[in-house]
């Protein structure tokens, strides 16, 4: 079964500029994460925002040949919502362009354990225990809940989502069931700082661009050391968006 995924990308990051245009395999971190969506029956659309500094994602997803849309730059939000309108997507599945060995199994799964039951899946905490690793899965949901939050919400800054989705009323919301309980070695495989870069190139060259979640996880077992890679860089991210919640508060 192939379902929709929206690759959430912009180039004006703060911590790693122009990181969506850093080379990766035989293109660009982009292509890799539209290529490796394709891979796993993901059929993506490139969502970002009419800044003319992102004019070379649009490009890139014309050159791949897949579905793209271009809205508000604070207001994720609302360019969720428009791309959804643009393109008649009821449900989809959330492949942050910053996941570059994101799991296709696990997509699925939480796509298909959304189905008509439920307006959003989350996945459980992934560190260190469930067999899950930073980055590996995003959540599912569906246009109808985005479409909600836009009515409710109070502000364009909508970068924290997922609160703003929390506090629609009757939402109903589940999460992802874990795997596993084993505990393994931690992994942080999301691209936010230049650390996170060098251990994707890392993985990269060991496992090839299309690795799976436990080849990645039996690399890094058998490499205990590797993690510290960009572990370190974890708790500022997490303090981060800690900051951005409180105030959202």
């Amino acid at each position: 079964m192939i379902i929709d995924g929206m690759i959430t990308v912009r180039s004006q990051s703060t911590r790693l500029p122009q990181k969506c245009f850093l080379p990766f395999g035989d293109g660009n971190v982009l292509e890799h994460m539209i290529r490796r969506a394709r891979a796993f029956d993901i059929a993506p659309v490139v969502c970002t925002t009419v800044e003319s500094a992102d004019d070379g994602i649009v490009e890139i997803a014309k050159q791949e040949g897949v579905r793209y849309f271009r809205g508000s730059e604070k207001d994720k939000l609302l360019r969720w919502r428009d791309a959804c309108r643009k393109h008649n997507i009821e449900r989809f599945v959330t492949v942050d362009a910053d996941d570059l060995f994101f799991d296709g199994e696990l997509s699925h799964k939480s796509f298909e354990t959304l189905g008509e039951s439920f307006d959003l899946i989350t996945h459980p905490p992934q560190q260190p225990f469930h067999g899950f690793y930073e980055g590996c899965v995003g959540f599912s949901l569906t246009a109808d809940i985005i479409e909600k939050a836009c009515e409710i919400k109070n502000t364009d800054d909508t970068e924290m989502m997922w609160y703003f989705l929390d506090k629609v009323p009757g939402i109903r919301k589940s999460q992802l069931e874990a795997s596993c309980d084993e505990e393994v070695t931690p992994i942080r495989l999301t691209l936010d700082f230049e650390e996170d870069y060098w251990l994707f190139q890392t993985v990269l060259k060991v496992l090839g661009p299309m690795a799976s979640l436990n080849e990645i996880k039996l690399l890094f077992k058998n490499n205990p050391d590797l993690h510290k890679t960009n572990w370190f860089r974890n708790d500022e991210y997490k303090a981060s968006h800690e900051e951005k919640r409180v105030e959202l508060v």
